[in-house]
């Protein structure tokens, strides 16, 4: 129960109550250490403890959850060819999205893959081969 006989009683009038300088018993100003000086005198702190405590955290923008397509050249897809020794690739496998049309292709390949340009797909069926397109893969699939 408050009554009026209390020590503040004395103290009103002086500046700071008995608290010495101005500033001192404001809630946590006095407190050189805690979130103040990360910068400065508690960098050591920071560097320690807390090395993620500045910088960006917990937020990803809806534009980069869009899935992004894998694509490839025409000119690597030779390349490819070469390495597995057959006329039948399959990219999705791979793990390529998209068949682009720069390059050049000189044998004829089955291709198999999400999606394709339409540069691509005339030089391929030029050359002799053909696309099969299939939906890509999830994985766990």
């Amino acid at each position: 129960m408050p009554h009026k006989l209390r020590k503040i009683r004395k103290k009103r009038g002086s500046r700071t109550q008995g608290y010495g300088r101005i500033g001192q018993h404001r809630d946590t100003g006095s407190k050189g250490y805690r979130k103040v000086g990360r910068h400065k005198h508690t960098w050591s702190y920071v560097t320690t403890h807390e090395p993620d405590y500045f910088g960006k955290h917990g937020f990803t923008s809806p534009q980069s959850l869009k899935q992004k397509e894998k694509t490839l050249n025409l000119q690597k897809l030779e390349e490819i060819s070469n390495a597995t020794q057959t006329n039948e690739i399959n990219l999705t496998n791979i793990g390529y999205t998209k068949l682009l049309g720069t390059g050049k292709v000189t044998k004829s390949l089955t291709i198999t893959i999400a999606a394709c340009s339409k540069t691509a797909e005339e030089k391929i069926k030029k050359a002799g081969g053909k696309i099969v397109t299939a939906p890509p893969q999830k994985q766990g699939e």
